[in-house]
C-alpha cells in the first residue's frame, strides 16, 4: 500500500503474467478475465485509500491503470495442438501402424 507506482505496477503485472500463464488455457476465458477484473479492482481500492484529499473515480480508472497491465489472452494451445507438436508422426494419413 506504501510502495511507489512503478515498484507497485510491476508487482501486479508480474502477478497477472504468472497467473495467465498458468491459468490461461482454452475454456477458461471467463475466469482469466474475472482474474484481471478483481485485480484491477482492488488495486483501485489500495490507492483509493491512500489519499486523504483526492479520489480517484471508478470510471475513469481502468482506462488510466488498466491498461497497463497485461491483456487477457489465451497463451496455451488446444490439447490436439500439443499432440500433434509432440507426436507428429500420428498425424491424418501418416498414421504409424
Amino acid at each position: 500500500m506504501h510502495t511507489g507506482l512503478p515498484q507497485t505496477l510491476e508487482w501486479l503485472q508480474q502477478v497477472v503474467r504468472g497467473y495467465f500463464q498458468y491459468y490461461a488455457v482454452p475454456g477458461n476465458w471467463g475466469r482469466v478475465k474475472a482474474f484481471r477484473r478483481e485485480v484491477v479492482y482492488s488495486w483501485y481500492q489500495a490507492l483509493r485509500r491512500r489519499s486523504q484529499r483526492t479520489r480517484l473515480r471508478w470510471s475513469t480508472f481502468p482506462q488510466r491503470f488498466g491498461a497497463l497491465l497485461p491483456p487477457v489472452q489465451i497463451l496455451q494451445p488446444y490439447p490436439n495442438l500439443r499432440f500433434d507438436a509432440n507426436h507428429p508422426l500420428i498425424r491424418g494419413k501418416n498414421r504409424v501402424r
